[in-house]
C-alpha cells in the first residue's frame, strides 16, 4: 500500500485561520479535496495555489458537514479516503501506519485513529479493538464497502457520524479503533472563534435537531418524543426566564434550542444558519 492509495477530504467553513497546519501535517504526495462550505473564491485560489496536492471545491452556500463531506467522498477515486476535521493535525506516521494496518484488517468499513484527547482503556495491548461507533473529527473510510452511500444529508451539523456507524453495524460491518495511528484534535476551532456567540447558537439549534431527528429514525416518533421531552421543557422555561431577567445571550441560547427541538418535531428541514459576516 502506498499514499496514492489514499485521498483526504476536509470539510471547511470560516476556517481560513487552521486549515493550514492541517494541511501541512500531512504526506506532501497525497490528494486533499477541501470542500468549502460557501462561495469565497479567494479561500478557493490561496489554498490551490500554496499547495500543489489540494483541489478546492465550494460548495455555493453553507449545506453543512453530512452534504460536503458527501461531496467530497464521491470525488474519491483511490481505495480508502479520510475525513478530516480543519483543527486536526496527523502525527508523522499517522498515513504510513494506516496503510500498515489495512494489510492485516482489510475487511474493516471504518476505522478510528486515537486522539490527545483519548484516555483509553480497553486496549490491553492490542493495537486494534472493535467498536460501534467512532468521532467525527477523523475517519478512514474502505471506499468499496460503501456503494457511494455514505452521510445522511438531513444532518447538517452533529449525530451524522454515530448515525453512519449504527448504518454499517446495521449491515454487519467492522468499525475499528486502531490505537496505532493517531490524530491530533484541538476541538471546537474548526470556524474563526471571532463568531464565538453566533456559533454558540448555531451548535444549540443543530444539536437538538438533530438529537431528535436521529432518534425518530431509529425508535420512531413516540419514543423520540419522550426522550426529548425533558430538553423541551428545560428550553421552554429557561427562555422564558432569562427573557425576564433580561438576560440576552443566555435567552437567545435557550431559544434556539427551543426552536431546534420545536422544527425537529414538526419534521422540517435543518434549516438554521449562524450568521458571520
Amino acid at each position: 500500500m502506498e499514499t496514492k492509495d489514499i485521498s483526504v477530504i476536509i470539510t471547511t467553513f470560516k476556517s481560513d485561520n487552521i486549515i493550514q497546519a492541517c494541511i501541512d501535517s500531512l504526506p506532501k504526495n497525497i490528494r486533499i479535496l477541501v470542500i468549502e462550505n460557501s462561495n469565497n473564491k479567494d479561500f478557493k485560489d490561496k489554498i490551490e495555489s500554496r499547495y500543489s496536492n489540494v483541489e478546492c471545491y465550494l460548495t455555493g452556500d453553507n449545506k453543512g458537514y453530512s452534504v460536503a463531506n458527501n461531496i467530497g467522498l464521491s470525488k474519491v477515486k483511490t481505495k480508502y479516503a479520510l475525513v478530516l476535521n480543519p483543527d486536526t493535525t496527523l502525527e508523522k506516521d499517522t498515513i504510513k501506519n494506516f496503510l500498515i494496518s489495512v494489510n492485516k484488517y482489510s475487511d474493516f468499513w471504518l476505522m478510528g485513529p486515537i486522539n490527545n484527547q483519548n484516555n483509553e482503556t480497553r486496549f490491553k495491548k492490542r493495537e486494534i479493538i472493535e467498536v460501534d461507533n467512532l468521532k467525527g473529527f477523523a475517519i478512514f473510510f474502505n471506499m468499496k464497502k460503501f456503494n457511494n452511500n455514505f452521510f445522511d444529508e438531513n444532518y447538517f451539523l452533529y449525530f451524522e457520524e454515530i448515525d453512519l456507524c449504527k448504518k454499517v453495524i446495521q449491515k454487519k460491518g467492522k468499525i475499528l479503533l486502531n490505537d496505532n495511528i493517531r490524530v491530533n484534535h484541538m476541538g471546537g476551532l474548526s470556524v474563526n472563534q471571532n463568531f464565538k456567540k453566533e456559533l454558540e447558537k448555531n451548535r444549540n439549534w443543530h444539536w437538538m435537531w438533530s438529537t431528535f431527528y436521529f432518534h425518530k429514525k431509529h425508535k420512531g416518533f413516540v419514543l423520540a418524543l419522550i426522550i426529548i421531552l425533558p430538553k423541551l421543557t428545560s428550553s421552554f422555561f429557561k427562555t422564558i426566564f432569562y427573557q425576564l431577567i433580561f438576560s440576552k445571550n443566555k435567552k437567545d441560547i435557550y431559544f434556539c434550542r427551543l426552536s431546534g427541538i420545536i422544527n425537529s418535531i414538526l419534521g422540517k428541514k435543518s434549516w438554521y444558519r449562524p450568521t458571520l459576516d
